[in-house]
């Protein structure tokens, strides 16, 4: 106990957005002070951590027999309990320049459609890593804060959150979340959909870095006004060689309909589920989108098409969680209640 509130005295208090992606932490007064990729590398045979974040990330697909990059977060919800607390320990540790007796207070967005087991799992895991309290917000309220929209007026705030693995669609009113759903369709499935797409047409494999490549230059989910390709390398299934291809945005936008025709009726069914009152709010005010998801171009302007309602994106669309979590602590001096008890 005497630990706990000495290492509390020197802790900075930070809020996390431990992504299936991407993990960000942002510290109180300095703001966000880490973005890295949601990767540990580990050897096999001892469990020692090779590398966590982006050295990790680069090892994907590369590493030798004994060495394992993996991703500890699944639909942003923990996969790998010992090596989430690995990775949290690791960028705690990071934060405070690796000094290890301090213990600080930490806001974790997770998804809203996670289990009491999940959100306890995550709370042990963040304790066991060093901090000293977990407090929980669902990440639409977050992602919203961070965004920028002002979640306690009476009015209807609708906020589409396409994160790595998973999308999360929320009307807030008056400081709750008045309607959510969430699944487990984001931009890992997209990426997922262009991998099978090089295998199934072309016979070509490829790997997930690749296919992120593809879909970050030239991926689209509605007609562009000039259509973009690209050289794709990759390994032949039949023959087993390297070998290069070119493809289009076109044939890219097909690939990935699947995904985005899941995330688009997850919006229209959110606010089929909406209160009149609010709903006519949104033909005015519209929505925003955030997460990586919704920098995929024309995912607004499909959106749109779809519900005939104003679309926009956040302004740091990548970093909305971290913001929301980062607003979080500033509210918790003030009593403020949006978290999860």
């Amino acid at each position: 106990m005497i630990l706990d509130y000495l290492g509390g005295l020197f802790s900075n208090d930070m809020g996390m957005d431990l992504g299936t992606a991407n993990c960000l932490i942002y510290v109180k007064d300095k703001g966000i002070v880490l973005s890295e990729p949601s990767v540990v590398a580990l050897d096999k045979d001892t469990g020692e951590v090779k590398a966590v974040g982006t050295q990790a990330k680069q090892m994907l697909g590369r590493t030798p027999a004994n060495i394992v990059a993996e991703r500890p977060m699944k639909n942003g919800v923990i996969a790998s309990f010992g090596v989430t607390q690995k990775m949290i320990r690791y960028f705690i540790r990071s934060v405070h320049n690796r000094k290890s007796l301090l213990r600080p207070r930490i806001v974790i967005g997770i998804p809203s459609s996670t289990t009491e087991v999940q959100r306890r799992a995550v709370e042990d895991a963040a304790k066991q890593a060093g901090a000293r309290e977990v407090i929980l917000i669902e990440e639409p309220m977050a992602s919203a804060m961070g965004a920028g929209l002002d979640i306690n007026e009476p009015h209807a705030n609708m906020i589409v959150d396409i994160g790595g693995g998973t999308t999360e669609v929320a009307v807030i009113s008056l400081g709750g979340m008045v309607v959510a759903n969430s699944i487990d369709i984001a931009g890992d499935e997209i990426t997922d959909c262009i991998v099978q797409y090089f295998r199934k047409k072309y016979n070509l494999i490829i790997g997930e870095t690749t296919a992120e490549e593809v879909k970050i230059n030239i991926g689209s989910v509605y007609s562009l006004e000039e259509e973009m390709s690209m050289e794709v390398k990759g390994r032949d299934q039949t023959q087993g060689l390297p070998r290069t291809m070119t493809v289009t945005s076109d044939e890219i936008r097909q690939a990935v309909l699947e995904p985005v025709r899941a995330i688009v009726d997850l919006v229209k069914r959110t606010l089929e589920e909406t209160p009149p009152e609010l709903a006519a709010d949104l033909v005015d005010r519209g929505l925003v989108v955030a997460g990586g998801g919704s920098l995929l171009r024309g995912i607004t302007d499909l959106i749109h098409k779809e519900t005939d309602i104003p679309v926009r994106r956040a302004a740091d669309p990548l970093r909305c969680v971290a913001l929301g979590t980062g607003k979080c602590l500033e509210f918790l001096a003030e009593g403020k209640d949006f978290f999860i008890d």
